[in-house]
């Protein structure tokens, strides 16, 4: 054995081995979900490389039973009201199995997993082509978007995104994002920002709170 070679302790070891385990037994599993295309049971770790911060349980609970009251005021049952999610995939399941029409847009192929709910698209591919997802534009009454970087480059491109993908002027925008984004989110969009904060299973460093263009608040239960 070379002199200079690292040798780490016996249980140092042991539980360096169980996070390598873990890990590939992690990996295994969404590779598995992928391929069968497990629907609302698909399960994801978060990607940080994509800026990928997954709503702690609490806020996903709490902008589900909002969803389910704006589409109750809408018409009852859901049958016609659609709903997109723009870059926030773990809402997908919380409204999904409350039985309304939803559509996850994301970059993350991995998402695929959930069939023909599942749009990929690009933020980046509006620029030059206006009529970008045109098979979807004009389509939606509800659409949440948690735009992946707090950049005004980003925040212009997903407004751009969203204004298309409204099906008409009565429908309905939220956004939840870093508060650093106001300046420049409430000029490109005819929103102001609400007294709901979403949070993240993970405590991030910018403060998060969310915008619409209706009274968002109305629907949340002491926030």
């Amino acid at each position: 054995m070379d002199d200079d070679e690292v040798k780490l302790p016996a249980d140092t070891l042991a539980i360096l081995q169980e996070f390598l385990a873990e890990r590939k037994q992690r990996e295994h599993d969404e590779e598995q979900r992928v391929i069968n295309q497990s629907g609302t049971d698909a399960q994801f770790e978060e990607d940080w490389q994509l800026s990928q911060f997954w709503y702690s349980d609490g806020t996903k609970r709490a902008i589900g039973d909002a969803v389910a009251k704006i589409v109750k005021e809408h018409n009852g049952d859901g049958s016609d009201f659609r709903v997109a999610l723009l870059s926030c995939p773990s809402l997908y399941t919380t409204i999904k199995q409350m039985k309304f029409n939803v559509n996850i847009f994301e970059y993350d192929q991995r998402f695929v997993a959930y069939g023909s709910d599942f749009v990929h698209y690009d933020y980046n591919a509006i620029d030059g082509n206006p009529n970008y997802l045109s098979q979807h534009n004009n389509s939606y009454d509800l659409i949440i978007a948690d735009p992946p970087f707090l950049s005004e480059e980003c925040m212009t491109k997903m407004s751009k995104i969203v204004m298309n993908l409204q099906r008409n002027t009565d429908s309905k925008i939220v956004f939840c994002s870093g508060e650093v984004v106001d300046p420049w989110l409430t000029i490109l969009l005819p929103i102001h920002k609400c007294r709901f904060h979403p949070e993240h299973e993970r405590n991030l460093g910018n403060e998060f709170v969310s915008y619409a263009n209706f009274n968002f608040d109305q629907y949340f239960d002491n926030k």
